[in-house]
């Protein structure tokens, strides 16, 4: 009998969500990404560099996958809202208490091995174990680490301009920052939400109630931000130390509740080119400069949480335009993060050791959308300096807490190809004008940035694969690029397009006739909600159900043949790929008693950008669905390209044959042993 053994005593997985194999080969081929082409020459992956992904291909449950090594259907988060008290209403699936399964990083503690879980979204927060061999910074969220619990003032862009005549603030005013160059805040449309083509929700109860609009679901299209508006004035008043020539503004944060004096500087040649920001105008020293094109971050400031609370936060900051005769500036700020946010470290004292060693929580940005200006040298600019934040926590648990299995999570990719990856190819003409859409060049180029971005991120932990560790590349899925408009079908929320047209499910009208943003039970018999689910209205299950029990199998059967029906009015092609019993749809890694009735699949080519389709959907531009896979350093092959199908639940059972521990007590998937470089 052969006994296993450790062939690895540190193993790292280098987690980046949306990353996706079919683009990172294409950046391969054009020499832009020479850290990710270093893992695989020095490791083992497949030739195409994909990971067989499961379903819904979207963040919470396919990071759960990857922790536990069992699909959705066994660990029980299956999209990215989980259903509410009725067909209507979903709550967030952020939460490790809705995860059936056992995730690998307990194993690894309860063997005594000092384990990281770095902001992993979907099944790591609140913590699963309290162990002290196990470290846990966040995960409640997507998006960069503390963007929705410790996340307390949103981000926005401050204008000062001679033209302009008071100090306003302009909350969702504008998508596009040329607006910001007018003479009236009145120019602007106060109030206004993110999801101004799809879903919007409301809290109540701790649920989320769901409106809709025409359009193509919950996908943030118009991506407004808001505005600070403030007059230049050229002779500074009441200061303790203004420097001579200097002019005057006002900055505003958290909606205007606090302001800011902040002087335009000039030059030793008379030029402006600087903003120095002060508390009050009686500090003799500015709490920061702002010099153009710098992002700056580990600003400290206060902001006004939702609930009131005046709160301590760090900020990024940005000068972006300075004209030279200080009659006009554009200051960027960025999400603020509470300074004392212990409340979503593992232990709690940890976050004070990083807040130290590393710096305070580095926000992260989701404020691209058509403006180049913003893409770049906004949100680009945030993501790297979260970047480097993060690379600096890890190695700082590395180095200094001995942490010897690391489950890391980084979101750059995600969060900012949703601003813009629908818009890389020329695809439908007439959508891409209805948004205002500029060349497809412009976005390809932002896609490669990032891409860059993120071979810059994965390079600093390459020397690990000379100190002993084994560094695994995988995320949770990637994003297509569309060449068609997306149907009201597939959203993460509830869809009302597709169904209401079918007639399954109906909405309430007033007494012109216009539909209101409300069911009406008595004549809805089904419901699309929360990516690939449609749940029957149910009677004796569902709080207003309609439809007999001894009617659902053949409603069931009726609504999957006229979804293979429905065909997209220009291309004359269906919209469905696939749509299963959920009994069926077991055979996917989905189904079971957290998902709907019927589960479905958007066709290739008709998808919003990911969460609605079959992990092997493909997109224009070289993009795709599937998840990626490379392996490197202690215990792996070099150089080496298996044939086999590598899929997402393999990932832990491969990190725990790797530590020599045992499989987590509800793993699906089996070791990757082909890529080892010993018999196993």
């Amino acid at each position: 009998m052969t006994i296993r053994k450790q062939l690895s005593s540190k193993v790292f997985i280098l987690g980046v969500d949306g990353l996706d194999p079919r683009f990172s080969l294409k950046m391969l081929r054009e020499g832009k990404m020479p850290n990710l082409q270093k893992y695989i020459d020095r490791g083992a992956c497949r030739e195409d560099l994909e990971l067989m992904g499961g379903h819904p291909t979207v963040t919470p449950p396919m990071w759960a996958t990857l922790a536990c090594g069992c699909y959705a259907n066994v660990h029980g988060i299956t999209a990215f809202n989980r259903q509410g008290s009725d067909l209507d209403r979903t709550v967030a699936n952020f939460d490790s208490r809705g995860c059936k399964a056992e995730p690998l990083w307990n194993v690894l503690a309860d063997q005594g091995i000092k384990t990281l879980v770095m902001h992993w979204p979907g099944n790591a927060w609140p913590p699963t174990s309290t162990s002290e061999n196990l470290y846990v910074c966040d995960g409640s969220t997507p998006g960069c680490l503390g963007m929705g619990m410790a996340t307390v003032a949103n981000e926005f862009m401050v204008v000062a301009d001679t033209k302009i005549e008071t100090v306003t603030f302009a909350p969702s005013a504008t998508a596009d920052l040329d607006r910001a160059c007018v003479v009236k805040a009145e120019d602007f449309e106060d109030g206004g939400n993110n999801m101004t083509d799809g879903l919007k929700a409301t809290k109540e109860k701790g649920q989320y109630i769901m409106e809709w609009k025409e359009g193509m679901g919950g996908v943030c299209l118009d991506d407004r931000f808001s505005l600070g508006l403030s007059p230049v004035k050229d002779a500074p008043n009441g200061w303790a130390n203004a420097p001579e020539g200097a002019k005057e503004f006002t900055l505003l944060l958290s909606k205007g509740l606090h302001r800011r004096p902040g002087l335009i500087l000039k030059n030793a040649e008379g030029k402006y080119d600087k903003v120095a920001l002060y508390k009050s105008k009686k500090d003799a020293e500015p709490f920061v400069v702002l010099e153009k094109g710098i992002m700056k971050g580990q600003i400290y400031d206060k902001a006004v949480s939702a609930s009131g609370e005046h709160k301590d936060a760090s900020y990024n900051m940005k000068l972006l335009d300075i004209k030279e005769d200080g009659s006009h500036i554009e200051v960027f700020i960025s999400h603020g993060i509470d300074m004392h946010a212990d409340y979503i470290f593992q232990p709690k004292e940890l976050f004070y050791e990083l807040t130290e060693n590393v710096g305070h929580i580095a926000p992260g940005s989701v404020i691209g959308n058509h403006d180049p200006k913003i893409v770049t040298d906004c949100m680009l600019d945030v993501w790297n300096l979260a970047a480097r934040w993060q690379a600096d926590a890890i190695h700082y648990m590395i180095e200094k807490k001995g942490v010897e299995a690391i489950f890391s999570h980084f979101h750059n990719v995600d969060m900012q190809e949703h601003r813009f990856i629908r818009f890389m190819s020329e695809g439908d003409k007439e959508y891409k004008e209805e948004f205002g859409a500029g060349p497809v060049e412009q976005y390809q180029k932002f896609l490669e940035d990032v891409y860059v971005q993120t071979d810059n991120y994965l390079g600093e932990f390459l020397h690990l694969l000379d100190e002993g560790w084994t560094v695994i590349i995988t995320s949770d899925h990637a994003q297509v690029c569309p060449p068609h408009r997306s149907p009201m079908l597939g959203d993460m929320s509830v869809n009302i397009g597709v169904m209401e047209e079918l007639g399954y499910t109906v909405l309430k009208r007033d007494e012109n006739g216009n539909k209101l943003r409300e069911m009406d039970w008595e004549k809805t018999r089904a419901v699309a909600c929360r990516e690939c689910n449609i749940y029957i209205n149910l009677k004796g299950r569902d709080p207003h159900g309609i439809v007999e029990p001894e009617d659902k199998y053949q409603l069931e059967e009726q609504i999957m043949t006229d979804l293979y029906g429905y065909k997209d009015a220009k291309t004359g092609h269906r919209i469905v790929a696939l749509a299963l019993r959920n009994k069926d749809a077991k055979l996917l890694g989905y189904g079971g008693p957290e998902c709907g009735d019927i589960c479905y699949w958007i066709a290739e080519g008709y998808n919003i950008d990911h969460a609605d389709g079959l992990s092997t959907t493909y997109g224009d531009c070289e993009t795709s669905l599937s998840p990626i896979f490379v392996a490197a350093g202690a215990g792996i092959k070099e150089g080496y390209k298996t044939e086999r199908y590598i899929r997402q639940v393999d990932v832990a059972p491969t990190m725990a044959a790797l530590m020599n521990v045992r499989m987590p007590a509800d793993c699906e998937g089996a070791p990757v042993y082909q890529i080892f470089n010993e018999e196993f």
